[in-house]
């Protein structure tokens, strides 16, 4: 049977509370989690792709809602004065749990005109939209959460946003002290823009897995790529970084961004990438 249930914000045992049953919020999800990429921060979904995190249930940030097996008598009738406080709906579609993120925006609280065999004004108080396709999804199955926005889930999932690391000030720190940055025109640790101090966080786990070979390898890589973008001072094997913009290429090359298309040669960045098995 289906479901749509409202967690309700404030403390409380159990937070989570009945709307309608017999009936669905989204229609025709038919989503195919083998084609669902691993979430990584750095990486720009295409348009209709989804993230997904496997083993879900497994995860520190997984609720117990989706821990236990769903009863719907276990949940009490959302009731009137309740309305305004809920955070996010969840539908109950075949055993699947579909999530919606509720914000003030997706209320209507205000007079509309309607267009059905006749036009009629409507008092449109206390009601909900509800978007084409959920913010976030539990494939009870495959024991998977697929979503689009962390940020968007993050209220949903307490924790979950730790998968988007960014890094601390003494890692920024320990980074920009590397043997092979050389700092210059006054950019320091207090220059690092966040988008950059996420992307440190994310070389840094690449640089501790690489052999000291590699390491003095991708130099001349990245060397190779942005031979007119940054300055390389090949005697001391330093790269010489005065802005931010600097600092993103380098750590797109730590990542291994740069390549060369096999017909025509040309030379790119990849904006995001995904392994291949």
């Amino acid at each position: 049977m289906n479901h749509i249930l409202a967690k309700v914000k404030g403390p409380r045992k159990n937070p989570f509370f009945k709307l309608i049953s017999d009936q669905t919020l989204f229609e025709n999800i038919n989503i195919d989690v083998v084609s669902c990429v691993e979430y990584s921060p750095d990486h720009n979904l295409d348009e209709d792709a989804w993230f997904k995190i496997a083993k879900f249930t497994q995860m520190p940030f997984c609720i117990d809602l989706l821990k236990n097996n769903f009863d719907s008598k276990d949940y009490d009738d959302l009731n009137k004065t309740q309305f305004g406080k809920i955070s996010y709906l969840f539908s109950v579609q075949d055993e699947n749990f579909y999530f919606q993120k509720i914000t003030p925006s997706l209320f209507i609280l205000k007079k509309t005109l309607t267009f059905g065999e006749i036009a009629k004004v409507e008092e449109s108080d206390n009601r909900l939209v509800i978007n084409s396709i959920p913010d976030a999804g539990y494939l009870r199955t495959s024991d998977t959460l697929i979503f689009r926005n962390l940020a968007t889930i993050s209220s949903m999932f307490p924790g979950i946003d730790q998968l988007y690391k960014e890094a601390t000030k003494e890692e920024v720190e320990q980074f920009l002290g590397e043997s092979f940055i050389e700092l210059n025109n006054g950019y320091n640790l207090n220059s690092v823009s966040k988008p950059n101090r996420k992307r440190i966080a994310l070389a840094m786990e690449t640089l501790s897995t690489m052999s000291d070979d590699d390491k003095s390898n991708i130099l001349y890589y990245i060397e190779n790529y942005c031979i007119n973008k940054l300055k390389f001072d090949k005697e001391n094997s330093k790269f010489k970084i005065s802005t931010d913009d600097e600092l993103k290429l380098l750590l797109y090359g730590i990542e291994q961004r740069f390549y060369t298309t096999p017909f025509g040669k040309e030379r790119r960045l990849a904006n995001s990438v995904q392994a291949l098995d």
